[in-house]
């Protein structure tokens, strides 16, 4: 099969190695995207009127494509929220605190907590779920402040994030730009998470406890030696109030409630098994159930300033949502014009033979070029370290999906193993393991320079993306 690469395809193309060239300068890449919006809209239209409001247009078609994620992610922080003013994220997390006995079983049990609340609540919310509680718990066994904040970092935005199977985040922005349905992008992923979970969480408590024993461990503490209170950007302008609640509910109360929100997910999970729920469908499920319970336990702590305050968490969970994803919105907008985006935008503006400006590009890579799976494997992962270094893992993940897709057609095989790739890179480099200003939420509940955080966590996350792209070279052939 033969396709005709017009002015739109190749402007097309200059542009995304354009936002690649910016991310490696750590430089904003909304101007670019929204440049390259411009410049697509006017060969595509011809007219200053259409290639003007194709920007807006796009802007719109991205929101619509990622609100139901947008959405999710704003209920189940403004859940959080209310967990952590009542204390009964405390009683969530106590049971675990008495079976913390040894530095090892402090390190591989904060993570493994860390990653399981990760999957419900994303990294950020768990971050003060748990570090607050967990934390003098492991520096009495005798565990670090900075490996309690690498064991929270490396399992919640590192395994728990780049997998994101509950929540489902991610893999809808990566299968959205690679054009596959969510669940293959998830099944894909399932090796490449567990290799490099695997690899990167060992070599870094290998690494922290050879560095103990020569006397080579710095403990990264702020100067003061103190923990820092947690200072992420949305308790700003907190239209909930702020106010500490934890007094208001009885203690059995608190108990009874922590026992039946686990369950209440649990039964999630059981749901989405036994009714084969995926995607939308299992978001929209655990969404009904995060805003069921945000209602109930507001209604209960505020009690006759319940019914207000319970708007005033859902504004504060959509301030976080829109933080997050406001960075994600035009380059994710671009990227949806390499596919279906631009169809349904500028109408059929390409050649009759085309199939979207990315499978035209990658069926003509596939005639020019000698493509395999090892060269897409590495290009892959280094797309996606790439588009992590602007330090949020899901602004450039559209992108790594776009160019699987490329390199999937060129090879004629493994385009959900290559965008699964590109979505664990971009995440475990931006999702905040390696970048320092991603560390900070990590950083600060834990008390330690992020910068020296950044510096345990960047050789066993470059040891773990190695080890992953020769298993997904593997996968491909």
């Amino acid at each position: 099969m033969t396709v005709e690469l017009t002015a739109l395809h190749f402007v097309y193309l200059t542009f995304v190695v354009g936002i690649i060239g910016f991310m490696l300068m750590r430089r904003d890449t909304t101007l670019i995207c929204v440049a390259g919006i411009l410049g697509v809209g006017i060969l595509a239209t011809t007219t200053a009127q259409g290639s003007v409001s194709g920007i807006f247009n796009s802007f719109i078609y991205a929101i619509k494509e990622l609100i139901s994620t947008i959405l999710i992610i704003s209920i189940i922080v403004a859940m959080s929220r209310i967990l952590i003013r009542t204390g009964i994220n405390e009683m969530m997390i106590a049971p675990f605190a008495r079976l913390i006995r040894t530095p090892a079983m402090a390190f591989w049990g904060i993570g493994f907590i860390m990653m399981v609340a990760s999957l419900f609540f994303w990294p950020s919310p768990a971050v003060a779920l748990i570090g607050a509680v967990l934390l003098p718990v492991a520096i009495r066994v005798g565990l670090p402040a900075l490996g309690a904040a690498m064991a929270m970092n490396l399992f919640g935005h590192g395994i728990a994030l780049s997998g994101d199977y509950i929540i489902q985040g991610a893999p809808k922005l990566t299968a959205d730009a690679a054009g596959l349905q969510v669940n293959e992008v998830m099944a894909a992923s399932i090796p490449l998470v567990l290799v490099m979970g695997t690899v990167t969480t060992v070599a870094a408590y290998w690494m922290m406890k050879r560095d103990q024993r020569l006397g080579t461990w710095r403990s990264g503490l702020i100067q003061d030696g103190k923990a820092a209170k947690h200072n992420d950007a949305h308790h700003e302008n907190d239209p909930s109030g702020g106010e500490e609640i934890e007094n208001v509910l009885s203690h059995t109360s608190k108990k009874v409630l922590a026992a039946i929100i686990p369950l209440l997910y649990a039964l999630n999970v059981a749901a989405m098994f036994a009714l084969d729920l995926q995607g939308g469908d299992a978001t929209a499920l655990i969404g009904g159930t995060s805003i069921m319970i945000m209602l109930v336990i507001t209604m209960l702590a505020h009690r006759g300033k319940g019914l207000e305050k319970t708007t005033g968490y859902l504004i504060e969970g959509f301030l976080f949502g829109f933080r997050v994803f406001g960075p994600v919105i035009p380059i994710a907008a671009f990227f949806y014009l390499g596919d279906s985006g631009f169809f349904e935008l500028f109408g059929s503006r390409l050649p009759e033979s085309s199939s979207g400006i990315v499978n035209d590009l990658g069926i003509a890579l596939a005639h020019e070029v000698p493509v395999n799976g090892a060269v897409g494997a590495v290009t892959l992962t280094l797309v996606g370290a790439v588009t992590g270094l602007d330090g949020s893992g899901f602004s450039g993940i559209s992108l790594a999906g776009s160019i699987a897709l490329l390199f999937g057609q060129a090879i004629g095989s493994g385009v959900a193993t290559l965008t699964a790739l590109g979505q664990v890179a971009a995440i475990w480099v931006g999702g905040g393991t390696i970048i320092p200003w991603a560390l900070i939420p990590a950083a600060a509940i834990c008390g330690v320079s992020p910068f020296e955080l950044a510096r345990r966590n960047i050789k066993p996350v470059l040891l773990g993306l190695a080890v992953t792209t020769v298993v997904a070279i593997f996968l491909i052939i």
